[in-house]
């Protein structure tokens, strides 16, 4: 059977005999499998530099040498494997069919390297391609069989022969996935993954041409004369031709690799050139933000040093004068958490705007960060520096529309002015700082000048941080006071209120108004609680005799205490540490801490409160709490604050508003205590409109602990009625109190008509 010119054989011809001593040079065989794995690599190669190549007309001239390479390695690889064939005949090659099956090789590698250079494939042109390209190996395979000439006809087995082509399909597909797989990637095991591609992709190729020949059968005539075959010719002109293609080979692959270098630095140096641009601009844009804020446009911290040493250097050459002034913007934070960053951002490009157009054109405005401005100007007395302040001021009163909003803002400013205040740019803005410092604490919206006795103030708050640090550390100096609450019903001291003293080696015995904000501002109120929280649990360990075991203390939990998430684990451990029931110890939290995050607030007093814990609120009506809220707090206990009492019977307004708190607290099932009792008067009074509880100096003054014992055990002595005049006395002094067909009328504490009650003194 015949077919394209090829003889099948599905059967033994009648008139010949098979030759059967047909035989392969092994050292050939190895140098045509070294052959197609060179020309595996090299195609894998230039691949890779096809895919990184950017220029029309580089990735043709490497399409081409890639063809070259991969036509003549298989070609090389087809000729070399021809040549280790020995058979008993004399053979030969013809030339022109030879190279024909060189230009069919030839073919196919530009066939590939066409479709390699795409930077992906879908699956069809996958398999379309590599079924090109395999019948392309295919067809030069046997053309090249047919160039071989000797005295024997050649018959191909069919099953064989079509797995030859199958086999060449098959290695050309998995040469296209492995060079478009292969091409992206570096380093030394990206390199041992293309040399194991190559061995891969050789032996492939090498098992192409032996199915081949394992399907080729000679057919001799019948008494044809044999042979020895010769080899010697065979391996010469193999080695020959392998040297050859090696060398185009290689000098390909060091081209790849020379190009791939050179690309490699073009593409460093072009990193290196657009690097050097943004530099440049980066350069300008942090010359821009080093000076300037990005929001206000004014200039910032970094650009107003350098003004002010310039603006000083020339002022003591001049011997001129300089005056510093700190801004702070009241109650800002309440715009952020109210409407937004962005509207903050936006109330702030105003402001800067408002404080940029009543200063004078040398004025330097400057932002220091968040809501903090610092204005420096030349002056020849104090009172410039005032009237500027006072312009800025009434400047910001101005209306501002944001948000829909029509809103007014104040400011604090501090003022410090050179020479007199300092002569470094460091001392101006620090003893400015303290100046506003001042203005903020004298209710803000105001102005204040450096005074010497500031830095004395901050240098005695700074060393008394000191020292309260040392005091908490090696718990030396602090001491707790105990006041007692009087039960009205009773007549019996039931609870103690535990306030701490800290005995100072200096300035003696200080009361809480004198080292609390210290311990607030510094970080150290919540190390200050746990020690009066620890301290008290174990002195009412030790109140154990007849008269004390059922007392219970109060302990004071600051504002910013109450938002850690330690301190229901603190207040666990303090009571099992001194083997106190947890009903023993009542918490008191001011009305503003409550009010400071509402949500959060309720949760942990309603853990605290399932330890068994009593909570009270402390200096009721001083604050801005709501009753919406109020009736949702798990408190026991309502506390009225003594600004409240002092005025009474003398105020009627106060004896209406401690009623009316007295009447809420008692509909919302809470006992009522009031402190700063002083006169029987107030006494009485309280007693007449069913006040729970009461303490003051009117019973005592806060003892330590080991003034306690006999301080209870003589109030517990006097009878509930001895404790109070009568209702006559009460009507003696003229007090005007509502009978009890009186309305009252009951109003949110959050009403800004309270603000005119101050809080308590230190207690």
């Amino acid at each position: 059977m015949d077919w394209l010119g090829l003889h099948f054989l599905p059967s033994m011809p009648a008139d010949g005999r098979t030759l059967m001593e047909c035989s392969h040079n092994p050292l050939l065989i190895l140098l045509a499998y070294l052959v197609a794995c060179a020309a595996s690599f090299a195609t894998l190669d230039i691949a890779e530099r096809i895919g990184h190549v950017d220029n029309a007309t580089a990735r043709i001239r490497w399409r081409g040498l890639g063809a070259l390479c991969l036509a003549v390695g298989i070609w090389a690889m087809h000729f070399i494997s021809m040549l280790s064939f020995q058979a008993p005949l004399e053979m030969h090659y013809d030339l022109p069919v030879t190279v024909a099956s060189l230009a069919i090789a030839l073919i196919a590698g530009i066939v590939a390297m066409e479709t390699l250079s795409h930077q992906k494939l879908q699956p069809a042109q996958y398999l379309f391609a590599s079924i090109c390209i395999g019948l392309g190996i295919a067809a030069m395979h046997y053309v090249g069989m047919s160039a071989m000439r000797s005295g024997a006809t050649q018959y191909y087995e069919p099953v064989r022969f079509i797995a030859s082509i199958v086999i060449a399909i098959a290695s050309s597909l998995a040469a296209l996935v492995l060079a478009i797989h292969l091409r992206q990637g570096s380093g030394v095991f990206h390199q041992l993954l293309k040399y194991g591609a190559s061995l891969v992709l050789g032996a492939g190729i090498v098992s192409t041409h032996f199915m081949g020949m394992w399907a080729l059968h000679l057919m001799v005539p019948a008494g044809a004369q044999f042979q020895p075959p010769s080899t010697e010719n065979s391996l010469q002109l193999s080695l020959t031709i392998a040297l050859i293609v090696l060398l185009i080979i290689a000098g390909s692959v060091s081209a790849a690799l020379a190009d791939k270098k050179l690309q490699a630095k073009e593409r460093d140096l072009k990193r290196v050139n657009a690097l050097l641009s943004q530099l440049d601009q980066a350069r300008v844009s942090l010359q821009q933000v080093a000076h300037f804020d990005a929001l206000t446009n004014l200039i910032n911290r970094r650009g107003f040093n350098q003004i002010f040493a310039e603006r000083l250097m020339e002022q003591k050459l001049a011997q001129g004068m300089l005056a510093v002034m700190f801004l702070d913007i009241d109650h800002f934070k309440r715009i952020n958490d109210s409407l937004g960053h962005d509207a903050g951002d936006e109330l702030l490009k105003v402001i800067a705007e408002r404080i940029r157009s009543a200063t004078r054109a040398n004025d330097v405005v400057a932002r220091f960060g968040g809501d903090e401005f610092c204005i420096l100007i030349a002056l020849h007395n104090t009172d410039e520096a005032l009237n500027l302040a006072q312009r800025v001021m009434h400047k910001m009163k101005e209306p501002i529309a944001l948000s829909g909003r029509r809103m007014v803002m104040t400011t604090s400013i501090g003022i410090s002015v050179y020479p007199q205040d300092g002569e470094t740019s460091e001392e101006l803005l620090k003893h400015a700082d303290l100046a506003l410092y001042q203005s903020k604490g004298h209710g803000r919206n105001s102005i204040h000048f450096f005074s010497a006795n500031l830095k004395t103030k901050a240098s005695l708050e700074l060393q008394l941080e000191e020292e309260l640090r040392a005091a908490l550390r090696e718990e030396s100096g602090l001491q707790l006071y105990y006041q007692p609450i009087v039960d009205l019903r009773t007549g019996h001291v039931a609870k103690l209120e535990a306030l701490v003293r800290w005995e100072h080696p200096t300035h003696g015995l200080l009361t809480p108004d004198r080292f609390i904000s210290i311990a607030e501002n510094n970080g150290l109120i919540a190390e200050l609680d746990n020690w009066v929280l620890r301290r008290a649990c174990r002195d009412l360990g030790q109140l154990t005799e007849p008269g004390f075991e059922k007392l219970v203390i109060a302990v004071n939990c600051s504002a910013l205490n109450l938002a850690r998430e330690e301190l229901l684990e603190e207040i666990d451990s303090a009571l099992k540490e001194a083997g106190v029931a947890p009903h023993r110890l009542e918490l008191e939290v001011t009305e503003n801490a409550l009010m400071g995050n509402i949500s959060s607030t309720i949760m942990l007093l309603k853990e605290i409160r399932a330890l068994g814990v009593a909570l009270s609120i402390d200096d009721f009506g001083t604050g801005y709490s709501s009753l919406a809220y109020l009736k949702r707090l798990p408190l026991d206990t309502v506390k009225i604050d003594r600004s409240f009492i002092i005025d009474i019977p003398r105020s009627p307004q106060d004896m209406e508003i401690v009623q009316a708190i007295i009447l809420m607290a008692h509909t919302l099932h809470l006992k009522v205590v009031t402190e700063g009792v002083e006169t029987p008067a107030q006494l009485d009074f309280l007693s007449h409109y069913g006040c729970d509880y009461v303490q003051g100096y009117l019973f005592s003054k806060p003892v330590p602990l080991s003034a306690l014992r006999p301080l209870v055990q003589q109030l517990n002595m006097r009878r509930p009625a001895s404790l109070w005049p009568s209702t006559a006395m009460l009507e003696a002094v003229n007090l005007t109190v509502h009978g009890p067909g009186t309305q009252l009328v009951l109003t949110d504490s959050s009403d800004p008509r309270m603000d005119r009650f101050r809080p308590r003194p230190a207690k």
